[in-house]
Formats: C-alpha cells, structure tokens, sequence
C-alpha cells in the first residue's frame, strides 16, 4: 500500500477515519502522495517545493502520537500543500518572484500554523503567479502550471498549483488564497470544490493591511465535505487580528451535515452576474445544476441580477491593495526609480500598482462609496432569496500559452481581469462562495458553479455543494485513468 498511488486521491474525511483507526498509516499515505507527485508533478508542475523527508517524519511523529492513544485534531495525519505565497517555516517560499528565490521563512503564517496543530502534514509549496497577482499560474521562477484535463490548458490562478495537485490526486488537500477568484476559478477549471470563507475567518498575519477584507485562506478538495473538514482546521477566534471573527459552530463539517442541503431553500440563478456574456456550454452545465437543485427540493428563480458597474469599484480597489503589499519594496525606492522598478515584476502586478501609484484619495473614496450601493443590492437580493446561483467563470480553461482571455463570444474585454468578475464581484462585498463541479463540457473540460451566501454560511453552501457532487460526479482528469 505504501507504494500505490491510489491512496492520496482518496477523500480527506475517509483518510482521516482509516488514519485514526490505524487500518492506514501516516506514513504509508505520505508515500502514496510521494508516489503520485513523482508520477505526475513533471508535467503538470503544481508543486514547485517538495519537502518530502520532512513530511515523512512528521508522518512518522503522527502515527507515534496514535500508538500512545494522544489526542489529535481534525486533520491529523494527512498531508497538505500550500500554496507559495504563505509562509512556511524552514520550507522554502518564493511568492513566484525572482526576488525571493532561495528565501526561508523562519516561522509559518498563521493559517498554516493552525493547520499544523490541526495535525496536517506539509508536504510542499505550489505554484502561484508572482505575488499571487493573476489567473494564470505562470511565474518567471518554476514557469508554467498544466490543467490536468489537458495540459495544453491553464489551470487558473493564482492557487493553481493546488488546486491541480489535488485534482490529479497528488495530496487529499490543498491551502490557497482568494483575493478576487483564487480559490474558485482554478476549482472551476480543474473539477474541484474551492472555498472563499468569510473575511476574518482566518486570519491573514503577517499580511499587511490587517483591516482589509480582501484576501481570505481557504481549502481546495475534491470533495466539499473535504472541505469542510479542512475548515476545521483553520478558523478560530483571534483577538490580536483586528478583523477576526469566531465560527459560529463547532465543527463546519458536523454543521454541513446536519444543514439539510438544497431542500426549502431559495435560489436566485443569476446566468450573467458581471454583464460581459458567459460561453453557451458553461451556460447550458450551470442551468442543468440549477434544475438539480429544484429536483433536490430547492426553489430555484431566474433573475436578471447583475452587477456590471462595480466591476470598475474593484479594480480601483484591487490597485491600492496591490500597491499596499509593495509599499515596503516601493517605498526603498525614490520616485523616479518606482515605475523603473515595478517594470522588473510580472506584468500584471506591474499593471495593477501602476494603476494604483496614479489614484487619488478621491477615486478611492469614490470606490468605497460605489461599493457601499453595491453591497445594498446583493442585502436586497438576500431579503428574498437564501442563496445566490451563478456561473464561477464565463469561459472554458483557455491555453495556458495565453494571459488571460481577451474577449467572451466576440465581445472584447477592457482589461486582463475583467474575465474573472464573477467571482471578484462577490469579493467586493465579502460574501461566501464556493466553487463546485457540475459537469463536463463537450470539450470535456469541468465547468463550476457558484454558489453564494452570507456570511458565515459555509457549512450551507458546501451542503448544498455535495448535494450537486453527488448528483453529478465529473469524474477523475483522464490522464489519471
């Protein structure tokens, strides 16, 4: 068993059950994951930093813990990977820049430090774009991540390699962040389930700008009861982070199951949240999970809800949080230096600083009044109904040559992240969402949908995720068969 690679692509939950009654070991899943990385990782390059000696002895410290009947938390025994721009103490963390090519932190971030006492095992680093500033991961330092439904495809971004290592059944689990769709667009493009958990949740430190809502942790799983076991071992009350919050349950896996799924709840089904046209198979898989949905006993609406003015609120926004996570590397530099300097970095984290360096104090006032009235129509929209339905992206995974789509049936797009507005939309205005499989596309490439909550409703929402999941698998990327 130690050597058979089918171990690592089996759910967290049920690994977790056989790791506690000690039918499996840690170290034997540890080596499944090994084994599956070495078959794979080489063409789809979703983890850039293997840390596989030390993961095999805390696999070995794991197992010694269960021998001595000690308690344990959630996550013990199984292996994790985090994605590259989080802290992970005596583990290499590049943040995909060639700034930080050989940097190793001394101490975790906190969201890794919570899964490590949760009793998750790190086994390495996946591939991110640099800074995390993207929806294609594609970096300067490891080069470029591969979908594996077809590796000439991206995987999304910026938590692409995770989500790729846990689709091609690398690792059980894998940590991403979300600042606009990082956590869901690669769950969509990769048929997994991706969570964007409630700001203040878990906290960000040592992130700058500890007030900001924006980036959130989360899990990428096969499963959304996966999920929800991984969430468990990451929130918790934090009296130090300015914006934490406490869950209001004990467990999100207990409370996703005792949630009742999709049955009496109301859905509005947005087809086309951000106004810029959705490709007709991404339409056609979103409303056949919308009709699962009111076979599940659900009340499913149609609405013409969308919200296509804010897309410019969160660009503005976007640019300012951008140039807040450069301002110590900015503020080294004298004025004329900056833009010579910020030409060095990605492109697309160059263009969002720029964009941020040349607003105005008005423009971002501006922005957060614009958010404010757009955050009173998603209140409206939540008066009437429970849950919000909606594609997680509007388009197929395009090559993983290409930047970011530049248009959407013909119709062209204004800038390289307008495609992911969908999902950065409900950013702007720090709701719940998770990205779930609900199909195949004639391509036979996995479409998500989006389901939406509020606050605090991830054991809801990923209920109903596996309410979807169980009435429409997609199955394992073929190159696994």
């Amino acid at each position: 068993m130690a050597s058979d690679p089918i171990l690592s692509a089996m759910p967290a939950v049920e690994l977790r059950q056989l790791i506690a009654s000690r039918e499996v070991s840690s170290v034997e899943l540890v080596s499944s994951c090994i084994a599956q990385i070495e078959r794979f990782n080489p063409v789809l390059n979703a983890i850039v930093t293997l840390a596989d000696e030390a993961a095999l002895d805390a696999a070995k410290q794991a197992d010694s813990a269960l021998a001595r009947g000690d308690r344990v938390g959630p996550l013990h025994g199984l292996p994790i990977v985090i994605k590259d721009i989080s802290e992970t103490a005596g583990i290499r963390t590049t943040y995909a820049s060639p700034l930080y090519r050989e940097n190793v932190p001394d101490a975790d971030c906190e969201a890794v430090s919570r899964l490590r006492k949760a009793g998750a095992i790190i086994l390495g680093k996946t591939s991110t774009p640099e800074f995390a500033a993207g929806a294609n991961t594609v970096n300067s330092v490891f080069g470029a991540t591969r979908n594996p439904w077809n590796t000439e495809l991206s995987p999304a971004g910026s938590s692409g390699g995770s989500a790729v290592a846990v689709a091609s059944g690398m690792v059980p689990i894998g940590h991403g962040t979300d600042f606009g769709c990082s956590l869901r667009m690669p769950a969509s493009f990769c048929g997994v389930v991706g969570l964007r958990t409630t700001p203040g949740l878990i906290p960000n430190a040592p992130m700058v700008a500890s007030w900001d809502p924006g980036q959130v942790h989360g899990p990428l799983a096969r499963t959304a009861e996966d999920a929800a076991l991984m969430l468990d071992g990451m929130t918790g009350f934090d009296g130090t982070w300015p914006i934490s919050i406490p869950a209001p349950w004990d467990s999100a896996l207990d409370a996703m199951r005792r949630s009742g799924g999709p049955k009496g709840k109301k859905f509005a089904f947005a087809p086309d949240l951000a106004g810029i046209g959705v490709e007709p198979e991404i339409d056609r898989l979103c409303r056949s999970a919308a009709a699962l949905l009111s076979e599940a006993g659900g009340y499913v609406e149609e609405c013409g809800f969308s919200v296509p003015e804010a897309i410019d609120i969160y660009r503005v926004l976007r640019a300012q949080w951008m140039v807040e996570q450069q301002l110590d590397r900015l503020d080294q530099m004298d004025q004329m230096d900056q833009m010579d300097q910020v030409d060095q970095v990605d492109p697309n984290l160059a263009g969002n600083v720029k964009l941020g360096l040349g607003q105005s104090v008005l423009d971002l006032a501006r922005a957060q009044h614009a958010r404010d009235v757009a955050l009173k129509r998603f209140r409206e929209l939540f008066n009437v109904y429970d849950f919000l339905i909606t594609p997680t992206s509007p388009v197929e995974p395009f090559p993983v040559t290409q930047n970011f789509p530049t248009e959407i049936g013909g119709r062209k797009l204004a800038s390289y992240t307008d495609w992911m507005a969908p999902c950065f939309l409900i950013t702007l205005v720090s709701l719940v969402s998770v990205s779930v499989p609900v199909g195949l596309s004639r391509s036979g490439l996995p479409v998500g949908l989006q389901i939406v909550g509020p606050r605090l409703s991830e054991p809801a929402v990923l209920a109903i995720a596996a309410a979807i999941q169980e009435a429409a698998p997609i199955g394992i990327p073929p190159m696994l068969g």
